[in-house]
Order: C-alpha cells, then structure tokens, then sequence
C-alpha cells in the first residue's frame, strides 16, 4: 500500500515504535490518528505531525469503536489500522507465577484488541474492496520472551490471528500484516538512558524499526521482520524443536540473575 493521502490509525502512539511510526507516516503523505491512552502525549504528537489525537484504552471493545468513530469523522474511512499498543511485566517466579489479572491484560491487549479492531474494520473494507490491517506482535510470537509467558503467549496468538485474518480475507481485497519486532531501544528495556546509548548488539531504534514496517507495508508482506536473524531462529526452532528448546535453556541460565529475572546488561553485553 502506498501511504500518501491514506487515512491511518495508529494504537499506542505516543511512545517508542508507535511515536516513530506516526512520524514516519506523516512524512510520507498519511492523514495520521495517533490514539494513546495518554491523551496528552498523543496530542502533542499529532500537533507535532499534523495529524489527530484520540485517547484510547484499547482493552475494552466499546472503546476501539469509539476511536474508530472519533478517527473516521476527523480523516473519513479508514484505509489502515495499526493496532500496536501493548503490555508486558514479567513475571515474580515460576512461569505460571503472573497472576490472572497480568495474563487477563496480555490477553486483551495483545489479542482481543486485534479482534476489535477487526471487528469494526473488516465488514466496511470488504464492501470497499480494500483496506489494511497491521497487528504489531513480537519476536516472542514466534519464538519466546524469556521470563514473560503471559507475553509470549499472547503474542504467538497474536501471530496466529493474523494468519486467519490474511487467509479468509485475502481474497476480498484486504491486506494483513503482522509486525515481528525483535529488541528496539526504548524504555522497555531494563537498562539505564547511558547504557541504551550504547552500540548495543541487535537492537535497533524506533526509528529505523518504524521504517522497516512501512517498507514492510509499502510491499504488502504478510510478516514484516524488522530484524531480519528473526527468521533464522524461527527456521531453526522449525527445523529441530527439541533442539531449539534445548538451546534456549541454556541461553536462559546465561542471561538470568541470581533472582531469576532477565538481566538485560547480559544480553547486550553491557558493563
């Protein structure tokens, strides 16, 4: 899909991949919605940009609907919906150890919030023959988030949503991607501002991750990996599991802590 004049929504904006990405679309020609549950923040982004700002708590149907309306009257229909906002805390031990409210919260964010959408979207862009939704997962929906399950979960059916999405669909003129993003440089990182200044071994910045997305866009690929070894760890975890599993388990006893928290310092190899 070429950008320009088209009429976009964009979840969880006003921060990180989604800031970036707002940016990057107006840049290009886009009329941009930029939704966030923090309204100041998204208002002044879309000052910023030129675009829109609608406040947005997108783990409730009723207010995805109300954004869709509110983004509708101020750019008319909606040509491309980029559902990216999204959550994630870890977990205080074991695997299961996340309580139902942070499993209920993934669950809403990363899937139901896709679903919503979708809900709205599709009956319209069938009936104009054309439109496109782009549901940002992770890495982790294809491989794992070591010490998050709720996460990891959740984005794999994320990933999942997506292929159901493109195969029943695909056909009446809508287009699907999904959005695999492996380690970009924001706050989510659990390393100091200094330390994220660093050269920091497979991690990208949002601004570059925003613009491997809209290549991805621009060319309509269904997986859009914004880190391109994404796709040999996913090979490997396809072509060997147990060998995989296996492998990741001793990644895991590197890159823990004496709590069994992730240290992220170890995975970059920060000192």
């Amino acid at each position: 899909m070429k950008i320009k004049n088209k009429s976009v929504v964009v979840t969880g904006a006003a921060g990180g991949i989604g800031s970036a990405l707002c940016r990057a679309l107006a840049a290009g020609g886009a009329n941009v919605v930029v939704s966030d549950l923090n309204l100041e923040a998204a208002q002044s982004l879309a000052s910023e940009i030129g675009g829109h700002a609608v406040q947005c708590d997108v783990s409730n149907a009723l207010n995805i609907d109300a954004l869709i309306e509110q983004a509708e009257g101020a750019v008319g229909p909606i040509d491309l919906f980029v559902s990216n906002a999204g959550f994630g805390v870890g977990e205080p031990s074991h695997a299961a150890s996340a309580d139902d409210a942070v499993w209920q919260k993934n669950w809403e964010l990363h899937v139901m919030a896709h679903v919503w959408a979708a809900r709205n979207l599709l009956p319209k862009m069938i009936e104009r023959g054309d439109g496109y939704l782009v549901n940002v997962a992770s890495a982790a929906g294809l491989l794992v988030q070591i010490g998050d399950a709720a996460y990891s979960a959740t984005k794999h059916a994320a990933v999942s949503l997506a292929d159901s999405l493109a195969i029943a669909h695909g056909h009446q003129g809508v287009k699907i991607s999904v959005v695999c993003p492996q380690y970009v440089n924001t706050n989510i990182l659990a390393i100091s501002e200094a330390e994220r200044q660093q050269n920091l071994p497979g991690v990208i910045t949002p601004e570059q991750c925003a613009e491997r997305i809209l290549e991805g866009i621009d060319e309509e690929r269904f997986m859009i990996l914004t880190h391109p070894e994404v796709a040999g760890y996913y090979q490997n975890r396809a072509n060997d599991p147990d060998r995989w599993v296996q492998g990741m388990q001793r990644y895991r006893a590197a890159v823990v802590d004496e709590h069994g928290q992730v240290d992220f310092r170890k995975i970059f190899g920060v000192h």
